[in-house]
């Protein structure tokens, strides 16, 4: 094993291990002093809300660290297949640990979080990385899923506002509940084009042929179930925005 390799599996024990104690330690401290609503939730909405707060921060530190690569890292850009993957390996690395100690964690505490839906996601996610991760190939289009991370915060934030008990009409959760569908659809929607152009165009090049079949299957079976997901996703976060949005000019105009 080289030195490299190594690091990847530093990096992804050490994401694992970290978000671990995040979410059993470090959000149940710092939630008391930031919402003085966390000492009044349920054991399953604490639990819940420790597992919100770890995806929110997974979110953007790996959303960040992608978007950096996209606009700057012209390796992977330029050869999107077998592009110098150190980089991608780096982001992809600490969210193989999250998703890692997320899946044991829904496990542990199905009763409260569990969600069958979060562990095809993840098992996906898990199974293409793990060809990006083991031998390097496809880095432009790993990088490129963690785009969908910008949504995360705010699906999340619309939790934490309804179980503390913001009226869905509330400014706040009006706003956020705008920006979480604009943002869903941006990130996991609206580049789908860009995306599947992407993979049509690598299809039947010297560069695809050079990918092991089980490679290819990662690739374009997760890019499908990921995107399944994410539509069925969107679509419930339009309803609820819409419904969201309708009650609210309803009780302006009754006001």
């Amino acid at each position: 094993m080289d030195l490299f390799t190594q690091l990847i599996l530093g990096i992804a024990v050490a994401s694992f291990f970290f978000f671990q104690i995040l979410f059993h330690y470090i959000s149940p401290w710092m939630s008391i002093y930031v919402s003085s609503g966390f000492k009044k939730l349920s054991v399953k909405q604490k639990i819940e809300w420790n597992s919100r707060t770890v995806s929110t921060l997974h979110a953007l530190i790996v959303g960040i660290f992608c978007l950096y690569i996209l606009m700057f890292d012209d390796a992977v850009n330029e050869d999107p297949v077998w592009g110098d993957p150190t980089l991608v390996k780096l982001n992809v690395a600490i969210t193989t640990g999250y998703l890692i100690s997320d899946l044991l964690l829904i496990f542990y505490y199905w009763k409260a979080i569990g969600d069958k839906f979060f562990v095809v996601h993840h098992v996906a996610a898990l199974y293409a990385y793990y060809y990006v991760l083991g031998q390097g190939f496809l880095p432009y289009f790993a990088n490129f899923r963690l785009l969908a991370e910008f949504s995360t915060p705010c699906v999340n934030q619309r939790w934490f506002f309804e179980v503390l008990g913001y009226p869905k009409s509330s400014k706040p959760n009006i706003a956020n509940g705008v920006m979480m569908a604009v943002i869903f659809f941006m990130v996991r929607i609206a580049v789908m084009p860009l995306y599947y152009k992407k993979m049509i165009s690598i299809y039947g090049t010297e560069a695809f042929y050079r990918l092991s079949f089980g490679g290819r299957s990662a690739w374009i079976c997760s890019s499908i179930c990921l995107d399944i997901m994410n539509i069925m996703w969107m679509h419930k976060i339009a309803r609820g925005c819409y419904k969201v949005l309708r009650s609210s000019r309803k009780y302006k105009v009754d006001k």
